[in-house]
């Protein structure tokens, strides 16, 4: 969600394809080729302690939004903003703060009005002139309910003022580490619309270890009252969804069913942030298809259950790429990212998960002060963030499942020697899911054929 992202209510929108990335049909489920582990690309040799440390922001951005037809492909729909520059919680592998980028360093702690009231109208802007179907603008960080809710209400109340007679659909939405979440909270959400998704990472030993608090102790307990607060009937509504980044080292359908205890309308997994030259953690002996191995084992527990439990974003998207359909993931499908970040202090910058790359890997010389949202969007930078196939390497584009997998993320092809013209450093994982998924797809697809036949219900 960027895109970054929040499971919440806009995923059940399908993401834009932009012209010049538009899909291959994607084979049918009964015309699959064998299954294989085998990845399309060879795996290449992988070759301070910040004053306040964040883990929330490791989510994805949320899923696109759909444009009308004819929507020029330079036309954003997803808006991260960063109204809090600091987080605390001291997750050992967040992306903002544990990577390579110091940038947050340089940011002050909270956005302020001015910043706000200009951004608020380059956002209403940009939207009045492109009309897209629907937007979504994500509060972010850092933590941003550690802005207070004084803050979080100011920038609530101008955005939908501006935006109260466009014709595009404003999703507000904001992703959290539950930790403050408190009733005047909750309230704020309440009175202007603002859907909430929370970052969770599985059982409550896993979920201590990896998201502790900046003096190093759990916060599972404080997470789950939050929770228990947002699924109480007054606020239920206001519950998007878990975010949980994968933890290899933990059990995947105990992660799966701890989840589940917190009643999510929708989860999202995500795979850690990794490049080329620093990659996942892999278990020892284990063989390159670790992750993928772990989320088929989500899968069949999610796919076989008795009846429908949650919404599980990734899964639902790639099984409907199988289908012939879209995805609303970014992990998933031939097509470029529309997200813009927007920091503090009101530098414009790429998507987040760049800052796992590299220092400057996210950042423009563009400021909403001086530079509008059609300004950003012809920017290089943001142009190969947008570019889909076009923008794959040779290896990705002869791929026989490069319609479903679209590279992976932007991110995880990167290497230090060619930059981003490589497969995605989970390659063998993601082709493992593919055609695992592809593979009970095909024998559910099959079995309820006989069924039909065998009721009389065929053509």
């Amino acid at each position: 969600m960027t895109r970054h992202s929040t499971p919440h209510t806009a995923s059940r929108y399908p993401r834009t394809t932009h012209p010049a990335a538009r899909p291959t049909p994607s084979p049918s489920a009964g015309s699959r080729a064998p299954p294989s582990s085998k990845p399309c690309c060879a795996t290449p040799a992988a070759p301070r302690d910040p004053s306040a440390r964040g883990g929330k922001v490791r989510c994805e951005t949320a899923p696109r939004a759909t444009p009308p037809p004819g929507e020029p492909a330079a036309t954003f729909t997803q808006f991260v903003v960063k109204l809090y520059s600091r987080c605390n919680f001291g997750c050992p592998d967040c992306y903002i703060y544990e990577h390579r980028d110091r940038g947050w360093t340089d940011q002050p702690l909270v956005m302020g009005p001015a910043v706000m009231r200009r951004l608020s109208g380059r956002i209403t802007d940009h939207l009045r002139r492109h009309t897209p179907e629907r937007a979504q603008v994500v509060l972010h960080g850092g933590e941003p309910l550690l802005a207070g809710p004084a803050v979080l209400e100011r920038f609530a109340r101008r955005l939908r003022a501006d935006c109260q007679d466009l014709t595009t659909r404003v999703e507000l939405l904001v992703q959290t580490n539950a930790s403050r979440i408190d009733r005047t909270f909750l309230e704020i959400f309440r009175r202007y619309d603002v859907t909430v998704g929370v970052s969770v990472d599985g059982t409550p030993r896993s979920h201590d270890r990896r998201r502790p608090d900046r003096a190093g102790r759990g916060t599972y307990t404080e997470v789950a009252r939050a929770l228990s607060l947002l699924r109480t009937p007054r606020y239920r509504r206001l519950y998007g969804g878990l975010l949980c980044v994968v933890d290899i080292e933990a059990d995947p359908v105990e992660t799966y069913e701890a989840l589940l205890t917190h009643e999510p309308p929708t989860v999202d997994l995500l795979l850690p942030h990794a490049t080329w030259q620093f990659p996942p953690p892999r278990p020892p002996g284990a063989d390159d298809a670790a992750y993928g191995r772990w989320l088929a084992a989500v899968f069949d527990r999610w796919f076989d259950a008795p009846r429908r439990e949650t919404s599980l974003r990734l899964f639902d998207s790639l099984l409907d790429l199988h289908l012939g359909g879209t995805s609303t993931s970014e992990m998933w499908g031939p097509y470029g990212s529309d997200v813009v970040v927007i920091q503090p202090s009101g530098l414009i910058e790429y998507n987040d998960i760049l800052k796992t790359v590299s220092a400057r890997a996210a950042r423009s010389v563009l400021h909403i002060g001086a530079h509008d949202f059609d300004r950003a969007a012809a920017d290089p930078g943001f142009a190969a963030e947008r570019a889909g196939l076009t923008g794959l390497c040779a290896q990705c584009r002869a791929c026989p499942v490069v319609d479903i997998c679209g590279g992976g993320l932007r991110a995880h092809r990167h290497r230090p020697d060619n930059g981003f013209d490589n497969p995605s450093c989970f390659c063998a994982d993601l082709r493992y899911l593919i055609d695992h998924v592809r593979e009970r797809l095909t024998h559910g697809v099959s079995a309820l054929r006989t069924h039909l036949d065998r009721e009389g219900w065929s053509a």
